[in-house]
């Protein structure tokens, strides 16, 4: 059985997968792994489809240092130990700017392009690169596949995109990109099997988790999305802000004299659920907490999910499902009840039972708008994407064999 490897990377981790495949539809996963800790306590945990553990192995700091030894690292145990060679490596990027709607293969011109995007998503696109970049070096001619968060988005109209700037910003790039487009585009296929009725119509789809962003779908395509031109912006996160006036940032740099790093470093790791409660960006700790400002995080973060819930209702002309998904959506009930409460202007009946039992259809028969918890799989769609570009190579390859 040929593999292809999927690659996640993060600041402090590279989650991995490995996915079997019949080389034309088929796949299967065979390991789910990660490198944590990279640089302070690095750690390679490795199961198999049956979540049996195949590795389990910490290393010194000094061992595994940045995300390129990290994959080298588990690319080294899957070669010695498990004789896997994969025919090609997906690759989750976070930012494709206006060039890339679609997953691509990865060549020296496409990453200097994707190099100049790194200034638009610095907590994220220097980390999807490094492995590319890893990879390329050890195995230059194994396949590469980058598979962009941004290109789900791009079915956007020109109004969605635009900001009321002048024109020429917009030609230059600057305009609403969305995210965690991965994401939406496995839950809108998933709908097609778990909701059929519904998968066509009117759904926003709350992608909850230490990033967290909003995407209004109609036949299931993106109409309009919580994020824009960074990851910045939206409803509020781990630790950055969502949506925020940008006179905040001007009187911050001009009368506060922060430097611009110094407000980048702020927005992106001290705000959001971290900056309000001063506890902590994760959910589960605020839920435990009997300190008022965690209880005050928890509600902010429910308001401002609420009210972007009914802007991209706005935006589809009406709403006809949600869904949760993501670490916070798929795992806290506490949470889904608390927007549940938000989202009862426009139909939405949580049933308290289903929800705790974390069902995957969560609203009473009778609600409105029906309501999902769909667990995300990006991993999966980066395979697909990746299997579909090996293909449409291979077709391309013998299409110009017969003309020549």
């Amino acid at each position: 059985m040929e593999t292809i490897l999927v690659v996640n990377s993060g600041s402090s981790s590279v989650k991995f997968q490995v996915f079997g495949t019949d080389g034309v539809s088929a796949l299967e996963r065979l390991i789910k792994g990660q490198v944590s800790g990279i640089g302070t306590m690095p750690r390679l945990l490795a199961r198999d489809a049956d979540g049996k553990v195949m590795i389990d192995r910490t290393f010194e700091a000094a061992q595994v240092s940045d995300v390129s030894v990290a994959i080298q690292a588990a690319g080294a145990w899957l070669r010695e130990h498990l004789n896997i060679a994969p025919i090609a490596v997906g690759h989750r990027i976070v930012h494709g700017g206006p060039d890339y709607d679609r997953p691509i293969m990865i060549d020296d011109d496409v990453l200097a392009v994707l190099e100049k995007l790194v200034c638009l998503a610095p907590l994220h696109q220097p980390n999807n690169l490094a492995p590319i970049r890893s990879i390329r070096a050890r195995f230059p001619d194994l396949p590469q596949i980058g598979c962009f968060d941004t290109a789900f988005h791009r079915t956007h109209s020109v109004l969605a995109d635009h900001y009321a700037i002048p024109e020429q910003y917009y030609l230059d790039g600057v305009r609403r990109y969305g995210f965690h487009g991965l994401s939406y585009e496995y839950i809108a296929d998933r709908l097609t099997r778990v909701a059929p009725d519904v998968a066509t119509k009117k759904i926003v789809v709350a992608h909850l988790g230490s990033g967290a962003s909003m995407c209004a779908l109609s036949h299931g395509r993106s109409v309009d999305s919580s994020m824009g031109f960074t990851a910045l912006d939206g409803v509020p996160m781990g630790t950055r802000p969502g949506q925020l006036d940008p006179g905040v940032v001007l009187y911050l740099i001009e009368q506060r004299g922060m430097s611009p790093a110094a407000v980048q470093h702020m927005l992106y790791h001290d705000c959001g659920l971290k900056g309000l409660s001063g506890i902590s960006n994760d959910v589960r700790d605020l839920e435990a907490s009997d300190d008022p400002r965690a209880a005050f995080a928890l509600d902010y973060f429910a308001y401002r999910v609420g009210l972007h819930a009914g802007m991209l209702a706005a935006a589809l002309g009406g709403i006809d499902a949600f869904v949760f998904t993501a670490g916070i959506g798929e795992n806290s009930a506490s949470m889904r009840a608390r927007v549940g409460e938000k989202l009862k202007w426009l139909g939405v009946d949580i049933d308290p039972a289903a929800n705790a039992a974390h069902a995957e259809l969560i609203s009473r028969p009778e609600s409105r708008v029906r309501v999902y918890r769909i667990m995300t799989d990006e991993e999966m769609m980066i395979a697909r994407h990746t299997l579909a570009c090996l293909l449409e190579r291979s077709l391309r390859r013998s299409e110009h064999g017969r003309v020549a």
